[in-house]
């Protein structure tokens, strides 16, 4: 074996195991379970957590001209003595909460 075949078959091997690898990142999303818990941290800030629950299976979400994956799911917080539901979405693939919205 020559030097030449063998930096070339190196140089191939290195370029092939990086486009596998930003092809698996770009297919990659994160667990329902983890989006949940991120946005619970988030919510147990501004006061105590009554109950939550969130979809497991993702859904087309579209705004504007951005077309994405998201979970939906919904929190209710003691704040202030008074209980309150909220429901939210959130990015499957980076767990980014898109929307949040009181529920009356």
């Amino acid at each position: 074996m020559t030097w030449k075949s063998f930096i070339a078959g190196a140089l191939v091997g290195a370029i092939s195991g990086y486009l596998l690898n930003e092809a698996v990142k770009k297919n990659t999303s994160l667990s329902s379970e983890t989006v949940l818990a991120n946005v619970k941290k988030a919510f147990k800030e501004e006061g105590p957590i009554n109950g939550s629950w969130i979809q497991m299976t993702k859904e087309d979400y579209t705004k504007y001209a951005v077309k994405t994956k998201v979970y939906r799911g919904g929190i209710t917080t003691s704040q202030n003595g008074e209980r309150k539901q909220y429901e939210f979405i959130a990015d499957a693939s980076t767990g980014s909460v898109l929307d949040v919205y009181p529920i009356s």
